[in-house]
């Protein structure tokens, strides 16, 4: 998909109750608690490398929101997990407030604040579908493969203000999920993210001003580092790799490459104004 101007046709179906698209649960909170505890804050510690035929979205991303950052703004991070992204753009901003659910990951995020001696940033506990700010308060919000909540999102951005946003997209990790046969929006295939997103930021007074999709691989070494990488990210929150080593291995064998094994993925970056 390329620019937003060619998808705003016709109505989708509004995903924004469902959790693969927006919404933070409970068991979130439990298990970015454990990958704080487990690994320090919100990372994986294995080893692979990544192929981008059109892109690294996240290069992008990052490119985006510098473009539309400023010192006079004040900006939010919803799901800022351990804040390191939060803190490496603070400079581009007057003041900037990162929010989380997880007490471990915002520990890690205020231990890196401390360390690096940040000072216009304030992280703090909140929940993204009632956020704890005024109406019109931030000139940029952005969401890092986070929650979207876009009628919050909405109430507290101001007129002209931007809304950056990097998410996963349907067909991540498609052939990891169906061997397992669960995972984040397992069985969506077909239902367009991104046409999903446009239509709802349109219903909440947005103008998308840019969106694309990217499709690119992580060539993992080895089955040891692929299972040590799914124990760190949430596309299977209750993975067990004693109970899924035959999903594993399934999938190791299936999806292997001359240099390891191949995990397909999918992000969308959306940038949209509020009108």
């Amino acid at each position: 998909m390329g620019r937003a101007q060619r998808a705003l046709g016709e109505p989708y179906f509004n995903f924004g109750r469902r959790k693969f698209f927006n919404h933070m649960h409970i068991s979130d909170q439990k298990f970015y608690d454990k990958v704080a505890k487990k690994v320090g804050g919100y990372k994986s510690e294995a080893i692979h490398k990544s192929h981008f035929p059109n892109g690294n979205p996240e290069e992008i991303f990052l490119e985006q929101l510098v473009k539309y950052s400023d010192k006079d703004k004040t900006a939010l991070d919803i799901g800022c997990a351990d804040g390191r992204f939060t803190l490496k753009v603070a400079e581009k901003f007057h003041k900037t407030f990162g929010i989380d659910i997880s007490s471990e990951m915002l520990a890690r995020a205020k231990q890196f604040q401390e360390e690096q001696k940040i000072s216009n940033v304030t992280f703090q506990k909140a929940e993204a579908e009632k956020l704890p700010f005024q109406d019109k308060y931030f000139d940029l919000i952005y969401s890092r493969r986070g929650p979207s909540p876009y009628t919050e999102i909405s109430r507290v951005i101001k007129p002209i203000g931007y809304y950056l946003e990097i998410c996963i997209g349907e067909k991540d990790g498609k052939g990891l999920k169906e061997i397992f046969g669960r995972g984040q929006g397992f069985g969506e295939w077909d239902i367009s993210v991104a046409k999903t997103k446009i239509y709802n930021l349109v219903a909440k007074g947005f103008k998308v001003v840019f969106v694309h999709d990217y499709f690119y691989s992580e060539i993992y070494p080895d089955i040891e580092n692929l299972n040590l990488f799914l124990q760190s990210v949430p596309i299977f929150k209750d993975f067990d790799q004693e109970k899924d080593k035959e999903n594993l291995r399934s999938y190791s064998e299936k999806f292997s490459v001359s240099n390891g094994i191949e995990l397909k993925r999918h992000r969308i970056v959306i940038v949209a104004e509020k009108l």
